[in-house]
């Protein structure tokens, strides 16, 4: 990624601002909007004839010469700001706020690329253009001769695009113009099969006019858009069309600049999968035991002469191990398979659209793969820009680059020539005017609003989006579960051969002497096969300690979950995720979209200055401030400041308000506003499109009822527009009334509008007044207006307020104006009479409170991490509960510039990442793993990919999420939803429980096996084990197949967040689990060996001469034992269900049909081996009491289960720690060499370090924590009394810090009554902030503290 500049300095522009809110996201303080210019209206006498030189899709018509400077209607001006990219402030480090550094730049796109290719007839090479946008660059773009240069050095033309010379005889003109994406096949003209795309092809709405025969945009400089209209000739479109770069046709352009397409990634066949399957140690471990077992199978089968009526069966369990195998690494590669399968075809639906692009003069829509460098694509709203550009033309072009770059704000586009006479102006001093504006179009890029034109300048792998696609793909890691497996694995192996090795020992030692004292009698061949024997029994132990149904388990049990996933939204990319996920100690997560529902609202707000309403007013009281009065009781209502104050529902406002007023809210709302409304062509459901706060409005008009916004806006009037510019901060609308007068709406940001108004609206309770009352503005009620604003912006509302004036004529008497609708805006503007101030906030998705509060109950901590302001961030934080006491919240630009150690420190505290880059996300995930925490990160813009990428789990957005972002995942979240990832953690815990229960089961079996096999082969002459080796097949690998199904499909549930994560060095086996795994085996060992050696006397069977009968009783014996050591397995199958210390082992039984049906079949199969088996199974008929015995024997297990429960854990893992079955924990730190506060702190940090590493009944018991409590200091490190009182300033600095202070008098001046927690302001100012809940002797606090409160 270091290639890349994926985040160039630029980017992290600092903005420090008033808490005030706006109309436009231009407003700073204030959540970005998309749309910080509104369009312009044209006037009745513009919107016909030849003059309209488009068509706007909204019910008014719009101007392109925006008002900006709020003069005139058509004054010229360039919107105010600054270039990102200019190199002047590049240079001087960006200084855009106070504070704020920026790191070191990335380096840009590695032009050594450029060298092997050859450029042919072009006079520039492919990666020189990539850096154009990577970092956007108006340097290289001078150099290159500016937009004139660069069209002739691409061979197209500004107006016409490629010429017919190039396209010459190819298809590509002709056989994609018709090439309609599937969504746009909807019947409109130009969706058929004729050739160019026609009217509405790909765009959102129909044109109102059917005879334009192409799309006619304008630029800045004309008659209405501030620019000339692409089709008129002007000095830089002179036909001067000749030379070889225009004569070089699309095939050539392909060779030099590269096809729009990414090579398709090489997904691995079935075969390749199946491979990588193979190559697991433990499939490694039973394919070395399968080859054994059958070499030595035939060998004792068909190389041996065999008692007379015994099958030749000794070769299955090789055949059997390898049916296994086959099992494991079919199932595991076809699950594989079919997920890159269903994302691949997920990405192709994808990739199915169109691109409009104007060639040899004709408008026509192209496949997205056929685009070259050097068209001339057009844009328009709602689009994802395909490739880098750099824009010629248009009208009011606004992009969110948010998701290729991180910039929050939209970034308005504009010509070359525009942006350099800006850079001139800039230079002579003339403020910021290209701030957020330049002229490049970035590949993954969304047009917010407005059309115009760009000519492709990269494509492709050579696209800014095309290289993080590149760069993002890799291979993943090996997930904690299987790195623990393979360390189980070998673990086995070794202590597999040990025991074949000791008892190969031990039978050897024997043989030895039996073969030195002839005793007993055998002949060299016999004594040949003896040895053998010896050898096959200790490779036959080998065999039987491998657990040939883990590998099955775990692929059962992911296999399971990730079905179950699927319905539950979540699309699991990559297998291991899944239980990766399951002890995931951090979440980083987005906020809009993830933890926000992405659509502002309406959620408070003051009609006139009494009447406070607020959205669902029983969930939502802290949302309106009256009846509080800072350090007055509610109760004294009689001796408030503001006694008519009254808190109403939403729902309630049309009870409340008069008609009249009711009629002139929605006007004020409806006819002042640019947004429309259109069907969503995804969810084909009618939604608002247009700037954020105005589709909020008018979501909220449509809420309460009120008349359609449509009606309302045909039916009025309109006589001038004043559109929004960031210098007033608001936008308006006047409108002619009955009777030659006039009224003015406005509408923007409270502070200032307030100002201006004299006069508010009246609204009183079931108020039927035909007319709208007003009264005057005392000084009591600019109180009120101040107060609720305050109040709102300190819950980080965006206040918007909405305002009116009537004029008895128009123009008003005695203002100087041009023409009617050209009245200076500061003629107008004052006077004001206040209708309303609404509180607007992105608010919170359903369920995300519940998840937050799931995860903390689940032992995982959640981080925000946004772009957004400090102040919404720390709103919205404190709303779902990821803000609390001792946590941090910092800003991004603070973060990036701290110490390691610093770094180290404030990482596991830091709870909300405010104005952050990615590359911060990044580096806060890469420090959490190197803490040895699990982390999982959400994203869904292309500039999320490396923190996805690093990241243990990525999830990304189905909805919202960009392709890198999905490319980078892990898992996808098809509902955008935070919840689901708290359903993901569920379902990991799941497979991970599935896996262990399966091991306890597993491994309490294979001990059994392994040592009944060991004693019975020592104790018999003969080297003869208790059970023959179908029986052990029967066993170890059907059985193990079973109960691999039955235990990996419990499904998950809610208990399952009840307990904390465990680390990644925890260990695989859990002390409960080692107690179930020892008790069982032990008990499952003694009643065999006790039935394989007594069992005759048991049975009361006597030795009798007849070898029939002998033989007979013998089987029966055989019998008893294999059936005992069968159901002991069974009813052990049940007790593995729990892993803890509770009794209740049929919890939720009766949700898991495979379970009950998996016992029921293995019950009715042994049933059968013994009615039927006979020979193959060395078995015979028994009767009742043999049955009787076998199930009660076996059903022992189930209470001896719950016997195993009861006892301590302590002494357990004190046993466990000796033997080394268990990691020795920690002990606790004396010292740290880099420690920088005195001793006491330092006792109390270890000591707090230590116990938040050890929980429950661990922490009690341990005897090293014990030790600890009562260990006396060294008399070197003893504290002296002076060492402690140096405490003292410290922790009063703290407590400053995290927010005491004496109580005062309440005031404007300060609402928050100096608590630095709850004070807008002082958050913004400080870049730090600590909870104030937070303890005043936290550590925290005494590093931070102090910061916090002077930064």
């Amino acid at each position: 990624m270091s290639s890349l500049n994926l985040l160039s300095p630029t980017y992290q522009h600092g903005r420090k601002g008033s808490i005030a809110s706006s109309t436009g996201g231009s407003a700073e303080g204030t959540e970005p909007d998309s749309h910080s210019i509104s369009l312009q209206p044209l006037t009745p006498q513009h919107t016909g004839g030849d003059a309209s030189t488009i068509v706007s899709p909204t019910q008014t018509h719009y101007d392109g010469a925006s008002d900006v400077d709020g003069k005139t209607m058509r004054e010229r001006s360039i919107s105010r700001g600054q270039l990102d990219d200019d190199p002047k402030r590049a240079r001087s480090g960006g200084k855009d706020g106070e504070g704020d550094e920026l790191p070191e730049p990335h380096p840009a796109v590695d032009l050594a690329q450029d060298e092997g290719i050859d450029p042919g007839p072009f006079p520039v090479k492919p990666y020189q253009l990539a850096s154009l946008v990577d970092p956007k660059n108006m340097e290289l773009l001078q150099h290159l001769g500016g937009i004139r240069g660069l069209l002739k050095a691409l061979g197209t033309n500004k107006k016409r695009g490629l010429s017919a010379k190039a396209l010459g005889k190819t298809a590509d003109a002709s056989h994609h113009a018709s090439f309609v994406p599937e969504a746009d096949k909807d019947g409109r003209p130009g969706a058929g099969d004729e050739p160019g795309a026609g009217a509405g092809a790909s765009q959102r709405h129909d044109r109102q006019s059917s005879d334009v025969p192409k799309l006619v945009v304008t630029g800045p400089g004309g008659e209405d858009g501030g620019g000339s209209p692409i089709d008129v000739p002007s000095t830089n479109d002179a036909d001067d069309d000749e030379g070889p770069t225009y004569v070089a046709d699309l095939t050539e352009r392909r060779r030099v600049f590269g096809e729009n397409t990414l090579p398709t990634r090489k997904t691995k066949s079935l075969l390749q999968l199946m491979w990588l399957a193979l190559k697991d140690k433990i499939l490694v471990l039973l394919s070395i035991a399968a080859v054994v077992s059958l070499a030595l199978g035939f060998f004792q089968d068909f190389g041996t002469t065999r008692p007379e009526g015994e099958p030749p069966v000794d070769w299955v369990e090789g055949v059997a191990i390898i049916v296994a195998i086959a099992i494991v690494v079919l199932v595991g590669s076809v699950n594989d398979w079919q997920k890159e399968r269903q994302f691949q075809s997920l990405n192709e639906k994808k990739d199915e659209r169109g691109v409009k692009v104007i060639r040899n003069g004709i408008e026509m829509v192209i496949d997205i793969k056929e685009v070259v460098v050097g068209d001339v694509a057009l844009v328009e709203p709602g689009e994802i820009v395909p490739c880098d550009g750099v824009f010629l033309s248009g009208h009011n072009v606004k992009c969110d680059e948010s998701g290729a770059t991180g910039e929050s704000d939209a970034i308005k586009k504009l010509p070359y020539e525009d942006c350099l006479r800006g850079l001139e102006i800039e230079g002579a001093g003339g403020g910021d005017h290209l701030k957020h504006t330049d002229c490049f179009m970035i590949s993954g890029s969304k047009v917010l609003e407005g059309y115009g034109s760009y000519v492709v300048i990269a494509v492709g792998t050579r696209s800014f989006n095309g290289r993080i696609m590149m760069a993002l793909r890799g291979d993943a890691e090996n997930t904690p579960l299987q790195i623990k497996l393979n360390n189980l694995a070998e673990l086995i192996a070794r202590l597999g051969s040990a025991a074949g090795l000791l008892l190969f020992t031990a039978l050897m030692i024997r043989f030895f002497v039996q073969l030195g004292t002839h005793n007993p009698e055998r002949s060299p061949s016999q004594w040949g096969m003896a040895f053998v024997q010896i050898l096959i029994i200790a490779v036959t132990l080998i065999v039987v300690a491998v657990p040939e149904g883990l590998p099955l388990a775990v692929t059962l049990a992911l296999a399971f979950a990730t079905k179950r996933m699927t319905k539950e939204n979540l699309l699991v990319r990559v297998l291991g995720s899944c239980e990766t996920m399951a002890n995931a100690s951090v979440v980083c997560t987005d906020k809009t979209g993830t933890l926000t529902q992405n659509v502002m609202t309406v959620v408070a707000g003051s009609v006139g200055i009494h009447c406070k309403f607020v959205h669902r007013l029983e969930d939502n009281k802290a949302r309106t401030n009256a009846g509080e009065e800072p350090g007055v009781r509610a109760s004294a209502a009689a001796g408030r400041k503001h006694a008519e104050d009254f808190s109403i529902d939403q729902e309630q406002l049309n009870d409340t308000l008069s008609p009249a007023v009711r009629a002139l809210f929605n006007e004020a709302i409806a006819v002042n506003s640019t947004a429309f409304e259109d069907t969503d062509p995804e969810t084909e459901q009618k939604v608002f499109v247009g700037s954020k706060t105005e589709t909020a409005l008018l979501k909220f008009a449509k809420e309460n009822g009120w008349a359609d916004y449509k009606k309302t806006r045909e039916a009025a009037d309109i006589v001038q527009m004043i559109p929004f510019s960031s210098e007033r901060k608001a936008m308006g609308v006047v409108v002619r009334l009955p009777g030659g007068r006039a009224r003015l709406y406005l509408k923007g940001a409270s502070e200032i509008l307030t100002k201006n108004c004299t006069r508010h609206v009246v609204v009183e309770r079931g108020s039927a007044a035909d007319d709208v009352e007003t009264r005057e503005l005392d000084e009591l009620s600019r109180d009120n207006i101040s107060r609720t604003i305050i109040f709102y912006a300190n819950q980080t509302l965006r206040t918007i307020a909405l305002c009116y004036r009537d004029f008895e004529s128009w123009p008003p008497a005695g203002v100087q104006a041009e023409s009617e609708d050209e009245v200076p805006y500061a003629d107008l503007a004052h006077e004001l009479t206040l209708i309303a101030i609404t509180g607007i906030e992105d608010p919170l998705r359903p369920g995300v409170r519940e998840a937050v509060a799931n995860c903390h109950k689940a032992g995982v901590t959640v981080k925000m991490c946004t772009g957004d302001n400090v102040l919404t961030a720390r709103s919205i934080a404190l709303q779902c509960g990821i803000y609390t006491a001792g946590g941090i919240i910092m800003e991004g630009p603070i973060f990036r510039q701290l110490e390691r150690q610093d770094l180290l420190d404030v990482v596991p505290r830091l709870q909300v990442l405010a104005r952050s880059s990615p590359d911060d996300k990044k580096l806060l995930v890469e420090t959490l793993r190197s803490l040895g925490e699990t982390v999982g990160v959400t994203g869904d813009g292309t500039n999320d990919g490396p923190a996805l990428k690093t990241a243990d789990v990525g999830f990304s957005m189905g909805i919202a999420g960009t392709e890198v972002a999905k490319e980078a995942s892990d898992i996808i979240l098809m509902d955008d939803n935070f919840a689901s990832i708290v359903k993901a953690i569920m379902w990991g815990r799941c497979v991970n429980d599935a896996v262990r229960k399966f091991l306890q089961f597993q491994i309490s079996t294979n001990v059994t096996a392994v040592l009944i096999t060991f004693v019975s082969a020592v104790a018999s002459v003969e080297e003869e084990s208790v059970l023959s080796a179908v029986q052990l097949l029967w066993i170890n690998i059907i059985m193990d197949t079973f109960a691999a199904l039955a235990l990996a499909t419990d499904p998950a549930t809610p208990q399952l967040l009840d307990r904390k994560p465990d680390k990644k060095t925890s260990p695989l086996f859990s002390v409960d689990m080692y107690k179930q795994i020892i008790g069982q085996s032990t008990y499952q060992t003694i009643i065999t060996l006790i039935f394989h050696f007594l069992g005759s006397k048991i049975l009361g069977h006597h030795h009798s001469d007849d070898s029939a009968t002998q033989k007979h009783n013998d089987a029966i014996v055989q019998t008893l034992v294999f059936n005992i050591f069968v159901f002991a397995q069974i009813f052990n199958s049940v007790n593995s269900r729990r892993l803890d210390n509770r009794l209740n082992i049929f919890a939720g039984i009766t949700k898991n049909y495979y379970f009950m049906c998996i016992t029921l079949i293995e019950i009715a199969i042994q049933i059968l081996i013994v009615f039927v088996g006979g020979a193959a199974f060395q078995v015979t008929r028994i009767g009742g009491r043999e049955w009787g015995i076998a199930l009660a024997l076996g059903f022992v297990s189930i209470p001896l289960g719950a016997l195993i429960r009861c006892v301590p854990n302590a002494p357990v893992e004190r046993f466990l720690i000796k033997t080394r079955l268990l990691p020795n924990p920690q002990v606790l730190p004396t010292t740290r060499p880099e420690a920088e506060w005195n001793s006491a702190i330092q006792l109390v940090r270890d000591n707090l370090s230590t116990f938040s590493h050890v929980r429950g009944g661990r922490m009690r018991a341990s005897s090293y924590v014990g030790k600890s409590r009562n260990a006396h200091l060294a008399p070197e490190s003893r504290v002296a009394l002076p060492s402690i009182m140096t405490m003292v300033p410290t922790l009063i600095a703290s407590s400053i810090g995290a927010g005491w202070a004496p109580s005062s008098p309440s005031g404007l001046s300060n609402p928050a009554q100096f608590d630095p927690s709850k004070s807008s302001a002082a958050l913004w100012e400080g870049k730090i902030q600590i909870h104030p809940d937070t303890k005043a002797d936290d550590p925290i606090m005494q590093r931070w503290g102090p910061i916090a409160r002077t930064t």
